[in-house]
């Protein structure tokens, strides 16, 4: 075993000898042995542990997405569908409450955990994970990881990794919590701790309450509707898809707004028309910006038969937008940068008939251009974002996202507003959408945006928001200079948190 496998433990922790094995056992308590001969020992992974941990080594080593990776993964060792939850659960949690786990097992090691092995690091974390926020028997957790270890990592570190998780399962959660807690300096790091969010990302949701005209106090609730696994969202395209299947199938009714249904059994694939793409996989959020751009009537007279969807990748909103502008004999342009993103929106878009769609793979900046002035009657600007609104979607982004990120964001984002404003005619709309409640990223953008322009306002766009959803969820408006701003949120409307902004050119 090297330095580096058995040197990982506190002065309080049994040594080793080259062998493995404990010296100096005199206090330590009686002796336990495992009921297998050691030829007997488990060696194989579990599936369903073992596509928990080829994920989180994805997410670690290749900044993968586990959204992505993780379907493939269930497909490729042929889940179950309760298989398939499990190594869900165990992916998602390990990785939401990462910083939690971190934190816990920083107290156990005598080294910063960033020079662990990462395929170790890993381990631990999903062995906390079941230890700590899953109902898997201790014993079980204990050697289902260790066995994961010793196939996937070695015998060497599964030793390490066997004697930290047991001093883990010491406590309960509430326990951990409560000891990290202790040391916490502000209420910020105690949130961060007990909630599992970096502390800047608490803070900047506490401010984000605030601006958006909601009580700071909310803010545990945010945090802990963060961490909660999300209901599937499903949406039929209009005048193409039938949920009437899909609740046959055991989908039901969506409750924010109609054509909308959520799922919790499995594979979604399985959903009907979802593999045919007439019923798409969507957050309500985001149906609910894809309509109300829709359907919010234009200021001024004119024509209402070209319509844009700036930053359509990877194709949901447009895919709904495209579906809605064939009802209304309009036609998308949805523009993508980027060529892999740009089949996805084609992907998203084929099952819309295609006389009425485009492609186009430009910088949206360019939108701003003379060429493009005053083309399109709707425009959507779903602005590139810090993705703060969607933590609960894509478990792994909080622990990459940094404070620098946003006024880089915030400058594109300025920056393709203008575009569209180029690009819209007179008395035509735009809807700017990110999926960030942080100010910066959206009342500030607008400010700005407002202050640059002369002949721009901002629409009631409570209003046309609450025009596609049921009244008993009214939309979250806020007052902004002559029209008002949309912001949902998971904790009140179980949505990501999606702001919007209608805005239009006056003549």
């Amino acid at each position: 075993m090297s330095e580096q496998q058995r040197g990982g433990f506190r002065d309080n922790e049994p040594r080793r000898n080259e062998q493995g094995r404990t010296r100096n056992r005199g206090g330590s308590g009686p002796r336990q042995f495992s009921k297998s001969a050691p030829g007997q020992r488990k060696r194989a992974a579990n599936p369903a542990r073992l596509v928990a941990f080829k994920v989180l080594r994805e997410v670690s080593s290749a900044d993968a997405y586990a959204n992505l990776v993780l379907p493939k993964l269930i497909r490729e060792y042929q889940l179950d569908r309760r298989d398939a939850g499990f190594a869900t659960e165990l992916a998602y949690g390990a990785l939401r409450s990462q910083g939690f786990y971190d934190a816990i097992l920083s107290t156990l090691v005598d080294r910063p955990l960033a020079e662990l092995d990462p395929a170790i690091l890993d381990a631990l974390r999903l062995g906390a994970h079941q230890l700590l926020a899953m109902r898997v028997p201790k014993h079980a957790a204990l050697d289902e990881t260790v066995s994961l270890a010793r196939a996937q990592i070695g015998a060497g570190p599964s030793g390490l990794i066997n004697a930290v998780l047991r001093r883990v399962s010491a406590q309960e959660a509430e326990a951990w919590t409560q000891q990290l807690a202790a040391s916490a300096t502000s209420d910020s790091q105690r949130l961060s701790i007990e909630h599992s969010h970096p502390d800047w990302i608490v803070r900047a949701l506490r401010g984000a309450l605030i601006a958006h005209g909601r009580d700071a106090s909310e803010l545990e609730a945010l945090l802990e509707a963060d961490n909660l696994a999300p209901l599937v969202n499903l949406v039929a395209l209009p005048g193409l898809g039938d949920l009437a299947p899909a609740f046959e199938a055991g989908a039901e009714p969506g409750t924010l707004l109609a054509d909308s249904a959520t799922y919790k059994h499995g594979d979604v694939a399985r959903v009907p028309g979802v593999k045919e793409g007439t019923v798409r996989v969507q957050d309500a959020g985001s149906q609910v910006m894809a309509r109300a751009l829709a359907n919010v009537a234009l200021p001024e007279a004119g024509e209402d038969r070209y319509w844009l969807d700036l930053c359509a990748g990877p194709g949901g909103k447009a895919a709904l937008l495209g579906a809605l502008a064939v009802q209304r004999d309009a036609r998308l342009t949805a523009n993508e940068p980027t060529a892999h993103r740009a089949r996805l929106v084609a992907n998203s878009l084929d099952a819309v008939p295609h006389d009425y769609w485009m492609i186009t793979e430009e910088d949206g900046r360019l939108f701003g251009q003379e060429d493009y002035a005053g083309d399109y009657d709707r425009i959507m600007v779903d602005a590139p974002c810090s993705g703060l609104g969607a933590l609960r979607r894509r478990p792994e982004s909080r622990w990459r996202k940094a404070p620098r990120d946003i006024p880089e964001l915030t400058a594109l984002q300025g920056e393709l507003l203008d575009a569209a404003f180029n690009a819209v005619r007179v008395g035509g709309v735009i809807g700017f959408v990110t999926c960030s409640p942080h100010q910066a990223e959206t009342r500030l953008v607008v400010e700005d945006f407002l202050k640059r322009h002369q002949k721009a306002a901002l629409l009631d766009t409570s209003a046309a928001v609450s025009s596609v959803m049921y009244e008993r969820s009214p939309a979250a408006g806020h007052a902004l200079g002559e029209g008002s701003t949309v912001q949902l949120w998971p904790h009140v409307h179980g949505t990501d948190a999606m702001f919007m902004a209608i805005l239009t050119k006056k003549s």
